[in-house]
């Protein structure tokens, strides 16, 4: 099929290593091409702004083709996503209550930075490094399964972070009066609406539910476009986290990088058991929950004005370590599952 990455080839195109597990190399290239992007922005053979143009050109052309080309034609053969949902959003629930406690409790934060502590806790990094990295371990079915939780996530995930903040801000006094619901809800809508990446997923929804096909040259454009986000994406949050960096904060972003790597993968394993879901549906959400913090998590700290360092140093730690422990969770769930 034109446009389709590396990512979608399968493993046929690669036999797999006698010496490793079949997602081990797959592993090693994505976080490879992290390190290409990060190592390419530190010794400067990029200039600046070239990494903000990998980044525009990922969020606001490949990634939401490919979301909709995804949207639009994959074959959701595996029955309703009701129990998907459940299972990883218990995980972030779980996950974000935890972070808020321990930032709050642990280390004496105000509610507002609880509210940060959370989202960078639960707030997995689905589009730039999950949409590449499950399609690389578990081929298009896994990125059907993938594109459910997507679909839903940065929705709630943007709702719950604006709503919290509000009652953060009154909770510490720091509020000059507050914003009304329907000042909060046309705000939220118009950021969700004019995202692109929600402009890609509604309208492949339109598409499919239409049943129109689209047509084949234009199929042939969108799958090119489409088909490089998954190695510019990697690319470019590189290059992001030679900006972003470590910026103090170790031990609190720590203590948030353990729950998001450790605790909320565990939830979402004990979940998918619990609820008995289909081995590959299972497998692909410990794998999203197992995933570290995207840049999301930075740019919500900022438009509420607080624990930009704090997000900045928990998105930098957990992508260095999430090269290992997402191989754990990965094995982990193929000898439980």
């Amino acid at each position: 099929m034109p446009g389709r990455t590396v990512y979608e080839q399968g493993p046929a195109m690669y036999p797999e290593s006698p010496l490793m597990p079949p997602f081990a190399e797959t592993i090693l290239v994505v976080f490879t091409l992290i390190a290409i992007g990060y190592g390419a922005a530190a010794l400067r053979v990029l200039k600046p702004e070239t990494g903000d143009g990998l980044s525009d050109f990922v969020f606001t052309i490949a990634v939401p083709l490919l979301l909709f080309r995804i949207i639009a034609t994959a074959s959701f053969d595996h029955g309703a996503p009701w129990a998907v949902w459940a299972a990883y959003f218990t995980s972030v629930l779980v996950t974000w209550v935890s972070a808020h406690l321990i930032i709050r409790a642990g280390f004496g934060r105000d509610a507002r930075s609880g509210v940060v502590a959370g989202v960078t806790a639960g707030f997995s990094n689905l589009v730039l490094l999950g949409l590449p990295f499950i399609t690389g371990v578990y081929g298009e079915d896994g990125l059907a399964i993938l594109s459910q939780i997507v679909t839903i996530h940065l929705p709630i995930m943007m709702a719950a972070s604006v709503i919290l903040f509000e009652w953060a801000l009154k909770r510490d006094g720091a509020g000059t009066g507050g914003k009304s619901m329907m000042a909060l809800l046309t705000g939220f809508l118009r950021q969700l609406f004019s995202n692109p990446l929600i402009v890609g997923i509604l309208c492949g929804f339109i598409v499919r539910m239409s049943g129109l096909e689209i047509p084949r040259i234009a199929d042939r454009v969108i799958g090119s476009l489409g088909g490089v986000a998954g190695p510019v994406a990697l690319f470019a949050m590189g290059v992001s986290l030679r900006g972003y960096g470590i910026r103090g904060q170790v031990p609190q972003a720590l203590s948030l990088v353990t729950l998001k790597l450790m605790l909320m993968p565990a939830v979402a394993l004990g979940m998918a058991l619990v609820l008995g879901l289909p081995e590959l549906q299972a497998k692909v959400v410990v794998a999203a929950a197992s995933l570290p913090a995207g840049v999301n998590s930075w740019l919500i700290a900022s438009r509420l004005g607080t624990g930009q360092r704090l997000a900045s140093s928990s998105m930098t730690l957990g992508t260095a370590l999430a090269a290992a422990t997402t191989g754990l969770w990965l094995l982990i769930a193929e000898a439980v599952l």
